[in-house]
């Protein structure tokens, strides 16, 4: 083993399977997806920072008020709809119907966490969103985490929240 020991080899292969994806296979797991313990190493996030000309009250109430969300989505679909309770635990209907959910955690100016999930989602299944509102002098900084989402949703998720979320919320606040 040209002065390997047999220690050195199984760190080497340890460290590279996971890498070619075959550690599953060649350690008889049921998986490739899960360990025995079914825990899954493949989840999909969403990671997003954008910064807005606007205070943090402004961005907060344009995401959790429904005539001020239907004012930011007029930018990309003219009309539709937006129902947003205004208390911890109430629902939220957007686009028209097609986003469904409710708010896990509304800390006023700062902190919105919602259970989040496209209309033809398998029934039961919500994502996870949260934005986080840091104000920096006359902007915010908005940080926003997307996780729980069906597999391969991302290509189609990340793009969205740019294009009906972010770019038009940028026109409304000016």
């Amino acid at each position: 083993m040209n002065g390997q020991t047999r220690r050195d080899f199984s760190v080497h292969l340890a460290a590279v399977l996971p890498a070619m994806g075959m550690a599953g296979h060649v350690f008889g797991l049921a998986s490739p997806q899960a360990d025995r313990n079914g825990i899954s190493h493949t989840c999909e996030s969403i990671h997003q920072e954008v910064v807005f000309k606007a205070l943090r009250k402004r961005v907060y109430e344009a995401l959790t008020q429904s005539k001020r969300f239907a004012q930011v989505t007029d930018f990309v679909m003219k009309g539709a709809s937006a129902e947003i309770s205004a208390d911890e635990g109430g629902a939220f209907s957007l686009f028209g119907g097609v986003i469904l959910g409710r708010h896990i955690e509304l800390v006023p100016y700062e902190r919105i966490v919602q259970a989040w999930r496209e209309k033809d989602w398998p029934a039961g299944l919500y994502s996870v969103v949260r934005f986080q509102l840091n104000e920096q002098g006359a902007e915010t900084k908005l940080i926003f985490d997307h996780t729980g989402f069906p597999d391969g949703a991302a290509a189609h998720l990340a793009p969205g929240w740019w294009s009906h979320y972010w770019e038009p919320l940028q026109k409304y606040l000016g």
